[in-house]
């Protein structure tokens, strides 16, 4: 890497990937089959990563927002300066009402941090088909060497330089998967659906300029790339956890139906936690809560989204 002496022209990278998950997994196959060495850890595996970062060109982080901050805690002591980060977790932190890279920020200081997001449904990569993602950073020679390095041939990268907005795009758009699984669960047809997910990218439009991201990219691959690949597929976890909800389960018994992490939930609470620290209007997210805490079903959250006051059409 161009940090500390290596180019990805030269040779394969010795990549540490923490996170066994389906994402995860993909990426290291992806990766494996592009010629780089990978160390893959999980927490379930046992042992510290720790002793996996000394002779890395690059680690890459897929794993759930909870697990971030432990991690970036154990690991910070032995993190090797100039060593860089790709962060692909997806929320929002309910104690710091922050982005994944955010958090591995307050831990690492400033190292070398890069953003991997967009429409990347992990069943359809493993089955060789094509995508795209964006790899965001403020080091610009960072996100271009990554982005050599990385490709694979059935997944092309971009770049930008708006890290926090990407993130943002990314997290928001769990929820609106979510809400999106519920409108389809319900049998609303695409009208209703169609409103929702504008209305949604008018929330993730407040949220994103509220944390600092720039407005294109919105409309970005991490925004409405992501937005259209999981709103519109049984693959995206969230979309089929919305679904589950339609149906009456409450929230426990439809985490149970997943079998797996579903970030949906978390990133809806923690959303409304900053929206109301900044005097945010974001109705969807409200809803979406207000049917997880069991205070609403799913068709009293719908009528309720139908009946607000009548206003101008904003994106933002």
């Amino acid at each position: 890497m161009a940090h500390d002496g290596r180019s990805p022209e030269e040779g394969r990278l010795r990549i540490t990937l923490l996170g066994r998950g389906a994402w995860g997994s993909t990426l290291a196959r992806l990766w494996s089959a592009a010629g780089h060495e990978l160390a893959v850890w999980s927490r379930r595996d046992g042992g510290s990563a720790a002793g996996l970062l000394a002779g890395s060109d690059l680690v890459v982080a897929a794993v759930s927002m909870s697990a971030i901050s432990p991690l970036g805690r154990e690991l910070a002591p032995h993190w090797r300066e100039g060593l860089p980060l790709l962060s692909c977790s997806k929320g929002i932190d309910p104690e710091r009402l922050g982005t994944a890279s955010q958090l591995w920020t307050h831990w690492l200081g400033q190292q070398p941090l890069a953003v991997l997001s967009g429409p990347n449904l992990a069943d359809e990569l493993d089955r060789g088909l094509p995508a795209a993602s964006v790899i965001a950073s403020a080091d610009a020679e960072l996100a271009r060497h990554l982005q050599i390095a990385l490709r694979a041939p059935n997944l092309r990268l971009y770049t930008n330089d708006d890290p926090i907005g990407t993130e943002a795009a990314g997290a928001l758009k769990n929820v609106m998967a979510l809400a999106a699984g519920i409108s389809d669960g319900l049998g609303l047809g695409a009208n209703a659906k169609a409103s929702l997910l504008t209305r949604g990218l008018a929330e993730i439009a407040l949220v994103l300029a509220a944390l600092g991201g720039q407005p294109a990219t919105l409309y970005g691959l991490a925004g409405l790339g992501d937005l259209l690949a999981t709103a519109n597929s049984p693959l995206s976890r969230n979309y089929r956890f919305g679904g589950l909800l339609a149906e009456g389960r409450d929230e426990s018994a439809a985490l149970a139906g997943i079998g797996a992490t579903v970030e949906g939930p978390r990133t809806a609470r923690a959303t409304l936690q900053l929206a109301r620290g900044r005097d945010l209007s974001l109705p969807i997210c409200e809803q979406v809560v207000e049917l997880l805490e069991g205070r609403c079903d799913a068709r009293t959250a719908v009528q309720r989204l139908m009946q607000r006051d009548p206003r101008p059409e904003a994106l933002g």
